[in-house]
């Protein structure tokens, strides 16, 4: 009996890894025209603005959203999935943030095809964001929704503080600290998250909307976004 509760979170952690190869290293979400613009210097404001997108975007746009998307691939509803995955790609403040939510997203759906886990609530569209294919993808893999909302969120961090770290920098064990640190607030934000009625979903970020616009135009760079 414990196998039908270990494998999936198995999954889960594979799902979950920075070693999936759909290229989520390569983007910051703005952080780097944060630190390039002195707002991100150390392990304080580095866990500062971490933080506030946390409780601020994810939690309150991808985080419902995702649980959205979950519910509907439960369904086999492909309009509904597409639905709310573009709904997500609609609270996104800039190009670079639209561009790597399909591109991440496009890169997990061809996975999922190659691993034979598609479906027909896996609409081919350029709207699927990466949370749609995440959802979708850990329902795949009988990962279920809270624990999916969890990975997510935890994936989402584990990036982000490893973009600080390289881009700050800052320490390994540093980095582990404000892993520690963010890591205590996901719970929470789940919970925050399954509470939204759809009215209330969507998260701004001023800080993120105008530090990735500005990202576009940064001369020197290592992230796409």
């Amino acid at each position: 009996m414990r196998m039908a509760t270990d494998l999936p979170l198995l999954r889960l952690l594979q799902l979950a890894s920075p070693g999936l190869p759909v290229g989520m290293y390569s983007y910051s979400q703005g952080l780097e025209k944060a630190v390039d613009d002195g707002l991100i210097h150390n392990a304080a404001t580095a866990g500062d603005w971490i933080g506030a997108v946390l409780n601020r975007s994810v939690a309150r746009a991808d985080l419902p959203v995702l649980a959205r998307l979950y519910e509907a691939g439960e369904r086999n509803d492909a309009a509904g999935v597409e639905y709310w995955s573009g709904l997500l790609l609609s609270c996104r403040e800039s190009a670079e943030l639209r561009a790597e939510d399909r591109q991440t997203g496009q890169a997990l759906q061809r996975l999922l095809a190659a691993l034979d886990l598609g479906g027909a609530a896996v609409p081919a569209a350029r709207s699927m964001t990466w949370a749609a294919l995440f959802g979708l993808a850990a329902l795949r893999l009988g990962v279920a929704k809270r624990e999916a909302m969890l990975g997510y969120a935890w994936s989402w961090l584990e990036n982000q503080v490893l973009c600080a770290v390289k881009l700050v920098p800052l320490g390994q064990v540093a980095g582990q600290q404000l892993l520690l640190h963010l890591a205590e607030g996901i719970p929470a934000a789940v919970d925050r998250a399954l509470r939204i009625d759809d009215d209330q979903i969507g998260g701004g970020v001023f800080g993120l909307a105008l530090a990735s616009s500005r990202h576009e135009m940064q001369y020197s760079r290592l992230f796409r976004s």
